[in-house]
């Protein structure tokens, strides 16, 4: 195990500030949705779709404390981009967005370094404020949207979104979820990937290492992996980057890119402050996974127990 102190030069301009959302792509929204409410303690927050005017794509967004997710389906048959991530990897995560500052900054540099911009800076608007965003590619299908408030933004989500269209009755006779806030969203690759995905991190996104160990610390009798976080300057996001390393059976990398069709979000690992009860409250078994830390795997000052729960 390597712990990293050194965070290099601190970016001139330009800042990642934290996780803002992150994005799921779905053959379901609603129904998704509903069960991270009823199973997990979030609550509807936001919605677009026909009701808002959009045509195309359904979005429904959920939150818990600190921790906000995005649920999104086609509305027409024909939707090629949206129905052959879905045939290829079945619902998962598409994007991971960042709250930052300075994106215009930030979308340059990365640019300059080789990252592929999939849609350049644009502003969304509305009667609540205005926003500027951007998105790049990053491992497998799996993209990162940069999101720059330009001024206070005092809607529910982002602009576009209104208030969710029902209500359900239910949610308030349950138990909160006692989830506080993303952790880390690990990205698995496949075997010789790891390193390069981190390099990608660390110069296009001016990220850098901060943690990292082999398989002769993470491994079972049949299994094992490397791993290397990376993180941004201010250390408010890690994204740990996996790869399969040889053992007696497959590694479980090498089996979920196996079975996702290539690299992508294995877990997002959610803060909890009581995993006691946080685990009492989310007993379900559902594909993809999230784990539920007590508190931060990656400080020595915190405990690294966790449990996972099967999405």
């Amino acid at each position: 195990q390597t712990t990293y102190t050194d965070k290099g030069e601190k970016p001139e301009k330009g800042k990642f500030v934290k996780f803002h959302h992150v994005t799921f792509w779905v053959g379901n929204a609603k129904q998704a949705a509903v069960f991270y409410c009823d199973k997990m303690g979030f609550e509807p927050v936001a919605y677009k779709g026909l009701e808002t005017g959009s045509r195309e794509v359904v979005s429904h967004v959920i939150k818990q404390d600190k921790i906000l997710f995005v649920f999104e389906s086609a509305l027409n048959p024909g939707n090629e981009e949206m129905g052959e991530h879905l045939m290829k990897h079945g619902d998962g995560v598409k994007d991971i967005a960042f709250q930052v500052e300075d994106l215009e900054f930030l979308i340059k540099k990365a640019k300059e370094r080789g990252a592929v911009v999939v849609k350049e800076p644009w502003i969304e608007q509305d009667s609540y404020g205005k926003v500027k965003c951007a998105v790049v590619q990053t491992y497998g299908d799996t993209t990162h949207t940069l999101i720059e408030y330009l001024g206070p933004y005092k809607g529910l989500f982002l602009p576009g979104y209104n208030a969710p269209v029902v209500k359900d009755c239910l949610l308030p006779k349950l138990p909160p979820g006692l989830l506080n806030f993303i952790d880390h969203i690990v990205g698995n690759q496949p075997d010789d990937a790891m390193v390069p995905v981190s390099d990608w991190y660390q110069n296009c996104l001016l990220f850098h290492r901060f943690w990292s160990i082999d398989d002769k610390q993470i491994h079972t009798q049949y299994s094992a992996l490397r791993s290397i976080v990376v993180t941004n300057y201010e250390e408010t996001i890690k994204m740990p980057i996996n790869e399969p390393a040889p053992g007696v059976k497959k590694s479980q990398i090498q089996e979920y890119c196996d079975y996702n069709g290539g690299p992508g979000v294995q877990h997002i690992a959610l803060n909890t402050s009581d995993i006691i009860q946080a685990k009492y409250i989310i007993d379900i078994s559902i594909h993809t996974t999230v784990s539920i830390l007590c508190r931060s795997t990656f400080s020595s000052n915190y405990s690294c127990e966790s449990f996972w729960v099967n999405l």
